[in-house]
C-alpha cells in the first residue's frame, strides 16, 4: 500500500509541475500565470476539484510514446465562484504549448457534458498553440467534438472564454460560439490564419498583435468583449461578470440586495437632456444613476460605441441594459451596433434576464457603406431579437425615437411590456426638421425659417400622441426613472 501511495504522489507532483520548472519560469517571464495559478485566482479558495489528472495522450508517432506528461496539457474540473458552481478547463501552455490532442479534447468534453447534466456554466481559459500536429486528424476531430458541445450548450448554460495566450486556426471557433470572450492585452491573440500565412497569400505585412490582439478584437472586429492589462485583472473581472449570470436557462440570476431605495428620485436627471436638440449628452450618466449602487458592467465598451450594452441590477435583480449613446454618431443604429445589441438581447432572453432599453435614436445610419454592408439584414437582427424576446422588457424614450428605429428599439409593437417616455420625448416618422424640409416649396415659403440649433416639438411628435394610442404606457418625469423601472419586477 505504501508503494502505491508513493506512486500516486509522484504522479500528482508530475501533473502539477506540468512542463517543468524551466517552462513555468518562461511563462512567468511573459507576465502570464500558469494554468493552475489562473484557477486559484478565478475560483473560491479550496473549492477546486480536479478531474482526469492522470490522463495521457495515446500518440506513438514522432517519438511521442516516450514523451508523456500526466494531464496532457489541460487542467479540468469544477469549483465555486462566490459560492456558486462552475465547471472549468485551463489549458497549460507549458505542456506541448497547450496543443490540443485527442485526450486533451476528451477532458474538455467531459466537463462540458457534466456541466450540461447538472446545469452549471462552463469557463474555458484558453492558452494553446492549436491542434497537436503529431496526432493529425485525431486532434482535428477533438476540436470538432468540442465545437459540437459548444453548440449544444448554447442558450442552455452560460459559456465564457478567457483568451490568455495564443488561439489560432480551428481553436478560435470554440470561443466564438461561447457567450462572452475576454482577452489579455499584449499576451493573447486570436486569428484563423497567422501573420506568415497572411503575408504569403495577400502580401500584407502585419504583426500578431495587429492581426488578432486584444485591442484589435475589442475595437475593430468586435470578436472579444473586454480586454484587460494582465491575467489577474482579467480573472477578477470574470468573477464579477459571473455574479450577474444564472447557472442555466431554467434559473434566474442571483438577487443581491442593495442599499439604494427602490423609490429613490434622481433629480439631476431632470437636466440631463439639453434644451438644444442637436447637443449630445452621455447616456451612461442615466444608466449609472438608475441602476443599483451605480454599478454597470459594460460589455464591448470600445466597439460600436453608439450603443451601450451591459449588466446591472435594479432592486437587486440582474437586468440587461441596452441604450443608444447620443455622444457617438448621435446614437444612430448602424451595422455594428445592431449586431452588438441583437446578440446581447438574445443572450438575456435565453437566460431569463429582463431587458431595460433607453432610447434616443434618430434612425438608421445612412450611406452607401451601410447599404452595401447589409444594414437591412443586420438591422433586422436587432428587430428580430426584441420581437422574439420573452423576458420582461422595459423601454424608456428619453429624447427621440424616429422612423424604423423607433419600432426596432423595443417598442410596444414588438411586445414591449412597459414603455415609458420622458415629457420632452419625440416619436415620429422623422425629426421635425426633416418633416419641415419634406413639405412643399410653396408651404415652406409661407413659414418662418428653421431656428438654427433650435428645438421644434410640435403636437404631432409629442409622447402624448403615442400615449393616446396606448403605445406609451406612461409619461414619466426623468427623476422618476429609477423607481418606475425597478418597480416593474
Amino acid at each position: 500500500m505504501h508503494d502505491i501511495l508513493e506512486q500516486l504522489e509522484k504522479k500528482r507532483a508530475a501533473a502539477r509541475l506540468g512542463g517543468g520548472e524551466k517552462r513555468i519560469a518562461a511563462q512567468h517571464a511573459k507576465g502570464k500565470l500558469t494554468a493552475r495559478e489562473r484557477l486559484e485566482v478565478l475560483l473560491d479558495e479550496g473549492t477546486f476539484e480536479e478531474w482526469d489528472m492522470f490522463v495521457e495522450h495515446r500518440c506513438v508517432d514522432f517519438g511521442m510514446a516516450d514523451n508523456k506528461i500526466p494531464g496532457d496539457g489541460v487542467v479540468t474540473g469544477y469549483g465555486m465562484i462566490n459560492g456558486r458552481l462552475v465547471f472549468v478547463y485551463s489549458q497549460d501552455f507549458t505542456v506541448f504549448g497547450g496543443a490540443l490532442s485527442e485526450a486533451h479534447a476528451e477532458k474538455i468534453c467531459k466537463v462540458m457534458d457534466q456541466a450540461m447534466k447538472v446545469g452549471a456554466p462552463v469557463i474555458g481559459l484558453n492558452d494553446s498553440g492549436g491542434a497537436r500536429i503529431q496526432e493529425g486528424v485525431a486532434s482535428l476531430g477533438g476540436y470538432a467534438e468540442v465545437f459540437q458541445r459548444n453548440v449544444s450548450a448554447s442558450g442552455v448554460i452560460p459559456q465564457i472564454s478567457m483568451i490568455m495566450g495564443p488561439s489560432a486556426g480551428g481553436a478560435v471557433y470554440s470561443p466564438a460560439i461561447t457567450d462572452f470572450i475576454f482577452m489579455v492585452k499584449d499576451s493573447s491573440y486570436m486569428f484563423v490564419t497567422g501573420p506568415e500565412v497572411v503575408k504569403t497569400v495577400t502580401h500584407e505585412e502585419v504583426t500578431a498583435e495587429e492581426l488578432g490582439g486584444a485591442v484589435t478584437h475589442t475595437t475593430k472586429s468586435g470578436v472579444a468583449d473586454l480586454a484587460f492589462e494582465n491575467d489577474v485583472e482579467a480573472l477578477l473581472m470574470l468573477r464579477r461578470l459571473y455574479n450577474y449570470l444564472p447557472l442555466n436557462n431554467r434559473e434566474k440570476a442571483p438577487v443581491r440586495k442593495s442599499g439604494d431605495p427602490i423609490d429613490r428620485m434622481e433629480l439631476s436627471l431632470d437636466t440631463l437632456v439639453p434644451d438644444n436638440a442637436n447637443k449630445p449628452y452621455d447616456m451612461k450618466e442615466l444608466i449609472v444613476k438608475t441602476v443599483d449602487d451605480g454599478d454597470f458592467f459594460e460589455i464591448q465598451p470600445e466597439y460600436a460605441k453608439n450603443i451601450l450594452i451591459g449588466f446591472a441590477r435594479m432592486d437587486g435583480q440582474t437586468v440587461g441594459i441596452v441604450a443608444n449613446q447620443p455622444l457617438v454618431l448621435a446614437g444612430c443604429l448602424d451595422i455594428k451596433s445592431s449586431i452588438k445589441a441583437a446578440r446581447f438581447v438574445r443572450f438575456c432572453d435565453a437566460f431569463n434576464i429582463p431587458v431595460v432599453t433607453f432610447v434616443d435614436v434618430p434612425g438608421f445610419m445612412p450611406g452607401t457603406s451601410q447599404e452595401y454592408g447589409g444594414i437591412i439584414k443586420h438591422g433586422a437582427k436587432l428587430l428580430y431579437a426584441y420581437a422574439e424576446c420573452t423576458v420582461p422588457k422595459i423601454t424608456v424614450i428619453t429624447r427621440k425615437a424616429y422612423g424604423g428605429a423607433y419600432d426596432v428599439m423595443a417598442s410596444k409593437h414588438l411586445r414591449g411590456d412597459v414603455n415609458f417616455a420622458w415629457p420632452n420625448a419625440e416619436i415620429a416618422v422623422m425629426g421635425a426638421k426633416g418633416r419641415w424640409r419634406s413639405s412643399s416649396a410653396r408651404t415652406r415659403a409661407t413659414r418662418p425659417s428653421w431656428p438654427p440649433g433650435g428645438r421644434v416639438q410640435g403636437p404631432f411628435c409629442q409622447p402624448f400622441v403615442a400615449g393616446a394610442r396606448g403605445y406609451i404606457d406612461d409619461v414619466i418625469l426623468p427623476h422618476e426613472t429609477a423607481s418606475a423601472s425597478a418597480a416593474r419586477w
